[in-house]
């Protein structure tokens, strides 16, 4: 995240079973990751710590899947099929929200800031989320 003020914002999945708030300032900067699951569902990554999220509704609907090295924990809308936030490898201690699932996304001035995802191991580690 960048900068401004930071406010809640809601959203959530497809058929609204799943449904969420996130924390973020109107200056943000997302990172658009190229490995496999990210290319494949256009997830836009917002990323946050702990308390700059919450679950509202719809943890019964929820589902996880989990690849490689079972770090990130990949969750779904049982219901519908989308991806609206996980607990991603390169930030255990936070969630990744994507962003095209917030209800609306007119109000932020965003940056893209490419990540090599293809390549994990090599790529440019993220940066930590602040404290």
């Amino acid at each position: 995240m960048a900068g401004g003020e930071p406010s809640w914002h809601s959203g959530g999945c497809h058929c609204g079973a799943v449904r969420f708030e996130v924390r973020a300032p109107s200056d943000v900067t997302l990172t658009d990751c190229n490995c496999s699951i990210c290319t494949k569902t256009g997830f836009q990554h917002l990323i946050v710590g702990q308390r700059d999220f919450r679950l509202l509704q719809g943890e019964d609907k929820i589902t996880t899947y989990t690849l490689n090295t079972g770090a990130a924990k990949h969750t779904f809308c049982a219901v519908c099929g989308i991806k609206s936030f996980y607990v991603p490898r390169s930030h255990p201690d936070g969630f990744s929200v994507n962003f095209r699932c917030l209800d609306t996304t007119d109000s932020f001035d965003v940056t893209l800031q490419p990540f090599d995802g293809r390549d994990w191991e090599n790529a440019k580690r993220l940066p930590p989320l602040e404290a």
